[in-house]
């Protein structure tokens, strides 16, 4: 829906459905309900999931067709969409294969490049962006070497280059300016600002400068042209687990001229040691489920930090020396505690009040998918938790 801070959504990743048929029938049931409650006079936006079965579905004339002729009739657009899961993403075991296939596969790229087309057909005429995020090149630890890691870079890093050209001949014909929003994440291959702008300056540039130059255009033009296709997406949570300060980030981001296609607007478990450690450990535990992976980034006493892939090892590894711990969960956004535990939520307060100060994006996007894996006292009816999270969103901006 449209507010006085960008385009404000929900991200569908938390509806199933690796294929259209599945997935449309999920949105059926659920926008109607939602919409009424959150924005029952205006048109309600809607950030769109697709797998990649789904995204071949809705490419097939008949189904968009359908599609879009239900969008109308519901008041409900799409301006952004998540292209990071792949594959399936509900009741399986997803754990790091969350990335795959990855940037450096032409799985990954072609995927990416149907989702554009099919985002260039679904944005309503009155606007003239979208953005799709996706994986940040990769897993880390499935490359052991520097040697293979640097090619692994420079391989996914070529197929983005793909997409820059899909997105710059979509311009040329609709004059709809798309971007692919790459967001770091814990263990990714960029899993922070700092490594983000590395890439973006010791590869995506370069390599994106000598690539366009051979379809005729100059150094100049190609950098802005990647610059306006190739941006950041700001999960909240995933720069809360790295510890990451959001006034930082964009600052760092403004002196290299990078810009941010969209906020996820996601919560993580936040974790204080400093007294009754042992139940905490114990509370912490009940999180510790088998279906995606929930990485942690553990504070130490004397301000240094230890990384953990999983809460497993983390759990497995807890010292004396540990003051918090910061937990890849994306827990509901309106719950500032968990019993026991903390969550980030200060974090999103803090994002939103950066924003709202000075606008560095355009998009807004909640993003909780974790809600069939909570601990049970935490569970509560699906679409009333996406209402009460639209609703607090849309109070903290209004605020």
């Amino acid at each position: 829906m449209k507010t006085a801070f960008g385009q404000l959504s929900y991200c569908s990743n938390i509806h199933p459905g690796e294929d259209w048929k599945e997935h449309f029938s999920v949105l059926k049931t659920s926008i109607p309900e939602i919409k009424a409650a959150v924005s029952p006079t205006e048109p309600m936006g809607l950030g769109l999931r697709l797998a990649n079965q789904a995204s071949i579905d809705l490419s097939e004339n008949e189904n968009f067709e359908d599609f879009k002729n239900w969008l109308e009739a519901n008041d409900v657009y799409v301006f952004t969409m998540n292209g990071f899961p792949y594959g399936n993403f509900h009741n399986v075991v997803v754990k790091d294969q969350v990335h795959a296939p990855d940037w450096t596969t032409k799985d990954r790229a072609d995927y990416t490049i149907r989702m554009f087309e099919l985002l260039a057909k679904l944005l309503p005429e009155n606007l003239d962006e979208g953005g799709i995020s996706t994986s940040p090149l990769s897993y880390r630890f499935w490359w052991n070497t520097p040697e293979s890691l640097e090619k692994a870079t420079k391989a996914a890093t070529k197929n983005i280059l793909l997409v820059v050209d899909a997105l710059i001949d979509i311009f040329e014909k609709t004059d709809k300016t798309l971007h692919l929003d790459i967001e770091p994440e814990p263990d990714g291959i960029l899993e922070n600002s700092e490594e983000f702008i590395n890439w973006y300056k010791g590869y995506l540039l370069p390599m994106g400068v000598q690539h366009l130059a051979g379809k005729g255009y100059s150094t100049e033009e190609a950098t802005i042209l990647i610059k306006k296709h190739i941006t950041l997406c700001y999960d909240v949570c995933h720069f809360a687990v790295g510890f990451e300060n959001p006034q930082d980030v964009i600052d760092k981001l403004n002196n290299e001229g990078l810009k941010v296609g969209k906020i996820q607007i996601s919560s993580a478990v936040k974790v204080d040691f400093s007294e009754n450690a042992e139940e905490k450990l114990k509370t912490i535990a009940q999180y510790n489920e088998p279906t995606y992976l929930h990485q942690v980034v553990a504070q130490q006493k004397d301000g240094s930090f230890q990384k953990f892939p999983d809460l497993t090892e983390a759990i497995a590894s807890f010292h004396e020396n540990i003051s918090e711990w910061r937990v890849h969960f994306h827990v509901p956004l309106f719950l500032e505690n968990y019993g026991l535990l903390g969550s980030t939520q200060s974090d999103i307060v803090e994002t939103i009040k950066v924003h709202k100060n000075k606008l560095f994006t355009h998009h807004l996007e909640i993003e909780t998918y974790t809600w069939g894996v909570l601990p049970s006292e935490f569970q509560a009816p699906l679409n009333e938790s996406i209402i009460r999270e639209i609703n607090w969103v849309k109070g903290l901006l209004n605020g």
